[in-house]
């Protein structure tokens, strides 16, 4: 068993730390999303002598935990604001946009691969990241614009919770799949299967069954203690971490990523937000840990490569855009066609999620080092295009509205008669 070095890791803890904390300065100086310096440190350290360095090759296994438990308390987090409850709750409309902007660029996604001469299974991952919505993105956009309340905005938001659970589903069908290795048609099958039927049991019983079961506790206990001052006996940290590494380690156990865990534990411990709130307990928690995973993302990045795959990673880019803009907007027809494109430039960005898919990809053998590169300069240009383009979206019909809000008719002459309302 190797020894670690203390000395060592406390040095590669400070630079790591401090290069992350300069990159995010930098990024909200520019308004980009920081996750964007984030990697970028990853691969300035990856393919420079700092690597060497700081001698990250030998400590190797000390921030491989880091970054495992930073992207799993990453979606335990974004779990946490997708209660199962909100599945119900966010429209046929939403609904219809988050499934066309699951199976177009899942479709789309495949068959380009398939036809460049990509095999199954690495088409499959990166069909996978495609699928994915880095909604929090989107969301910080809508905010800056002060379009919360946009019908837009919540089409986009309440599409982006299915998008999540449904990204998950296929998430642990792939994996399911990769890891049945192809041999037995059958046994990949059932190792899919048994994926699917796992996600689909935890969101019944943690959005259905559990809040159920506490309805009619708590209408107990209020009839038989109306008054109850009594304090908790555990804080709600330690449980949400419980629950948390405990689906993680179940995930596991039926062959998938233990993020598919940990997202569902989020989302099914925001069903208890009010009774034990653990959001904010969360955030420094996230704060520490989450920039390693996206370090050790851009580490992994080759830039060597980057120039054998920069026309295919533009490729994939303007597909990824536009599979989302056709899947979602069709969801979103009934709206109009200018609120469809707004909803699909809203679900393009792929950020951290598109980034998860290809690591896994990446960690399980299944995905080449130069597909591993192509999937993060998709998932970099859809985060840094997608703001600028749903910016000007949202303006173009704000514009179009000011002017029709104006204009009554034409008279006689040809000329434009204006109202004031």
């Amino acid at each position: 068993m190797a020894v670690v070095d203390i000395q060592q890791v406390l040095l590669q803890l400070f630079v790591l730390i401090s290069f992350a904390m300069a990159a995010a300065v930098v990024c909200k100086l520019v308004k980009v999303p920081t996750v964007i310096g984030e990697i970028l440190v990853g691969i300035i350290i990856g393919n420079t002598g700092l690597f060497g360095a700081l001698q990250l090759g030998t400590d190797a296994q000390v921030f491989e935990v880091f970054k495992q438990l930073g992207v799993i308390f990453l979606l335990f987090a974004v779990g946490l604001v997708t209660p199962f409850s909100e599945l119900r709750k966010v429209g046929k409309t939403a609904f219809i946009v988050a499934s066309l902007g699951v199976v177009v660029p899942f479709i789309g996604g495949f068959l380009f691969m398939t036809v460049l001469g990509y095999g199954f299974i690495p088409a499959m991952f990166v069909a996978a990241a495609m699928v994915a919505t880095s909604v929090g993105i989107t969301a910080r956009v809508i905010g800056d614009m002060g379009l919360s309340d946009a019908i837009e905005s919540r089409v986009i938001i309440g599409a982006a919770v299915i998008d999540d659970v449904l990204g998950m589903l296929v998430l642990a069908m792939v994996v399911g799949i990769a890891g049945g290795s192809g041999s037995d048609i059958a046994q990949t099958a059932i190792v899919a299967i048994e994926g699917v039927i796992f996600v689909i049991a935890v969101i019944i019983i943690g959005g259905m069954v559990i809040p159920k079961v506490r309805k009619v506790r708590e209408k107990k206990v209020d009839v038989e203690h109306p008054i109850r001052t009594k304090s908790p006996l555990l804080s709600p940290l330690p449980i949400a971490l419980v629950v948390c590494f405990g689906l993680s380690y179940v995930a596991g156990t039926f062959g998938l990523a233990a993020i598919i865990g940990s997202f569902l534990a989020g989302m099914a411990f925001a069903e208890f937000q009010d009774r034990w709130p653990c959001k904010e307990k969360f955030e420094p928690i996230n704060e520490f840990l989450v920039p390693f995973f996206f370090i050790f993302v851009g580490v992994q990045v080759q830039l060597s490569s980057f120039n054998d795959i920069l026309l295919l990673g533009l490729a994939l880019t303007a597909l990824a855009i536009v599979t989302k803009i056709i899947g979602c907007g069709l969801g979103a027809r009934s709206l109009g066609g200018k609120s469809a494109m707004i909803v699909g430039v809203g679900m393009a960005p792929r950020g951290e999620v598109g980034l998860i898919v290809a690591t896994i990809g990446l960690g399980m053998g299944q995905v080449t080092n130069v597909t591993y590169s192509i999937v993060v300069f998709m998932s970099l240009a859809t985060t840094l295009a997608a703001p600028a383009m749903l910016s000007y979206a949202f303006k173009a019909k704000i514009k179009k509205k000011h002017i029709e809000k104006h204009i009554e008719k034409e008279d006689d002459d040809g000329q434009l008669k204006f109202r004031d309302r």
